[in-house]
């Protein structure tokens, strides 16, 4: 139990000392991910006019089904997609706290082969 309790408050502090530097402008807005145990969240948020710009979820029907790697590639390529035709092409990505690897980067990586940049 002492081992998840650290791991979640290393987590919270990761999150908030990265929240610190990265903020969502009118000109380049934070794109904030959400990892749950089946899904995988992502929203383009401008932090200046507290407002979702874009978003999209891994809990549609459209979502294929399969491992949480494929989901969060078909999220990021959404996206993308979704922040073309908002006009939206920079971007800071918020990685919540967690590293940057595996479903992440998964997702960062096909935003970016779509048309984001980072």
């Amino acid at each position: 139990m002492k081992s998840l309790l650290r791991r979640l408050q290393s987590r919270l502090l990761r999150r908030n000392r990265v929240r610190a530097r990265i903020i969502g402008s009118t000109t380049r807005p934070r794109l904030t991910v959400y990892v749950s145990n089946q899904h995988i969240h992502a929203q383009i948020v401008d932090d200046s006019l507290s407002k979702t710009l874009v978003s999209s979820t891994s809990a549609v029907a459209a979502a294929p089904k399969g491992s949480l790697t494929e989901k969060a590639i078909w999220v990021g390529g959404d996206i993308a997609k979704k922040a073309k035709k908002a006009k939206i092409t920079k971007v800071s990505l918020d990685r919540n706290g967690r590293k940057y690897h595996g479903r992440i980067k998964a997702l960062a990586d096909s935003a970016r082969e779509n048309g984001l940049e980072f």
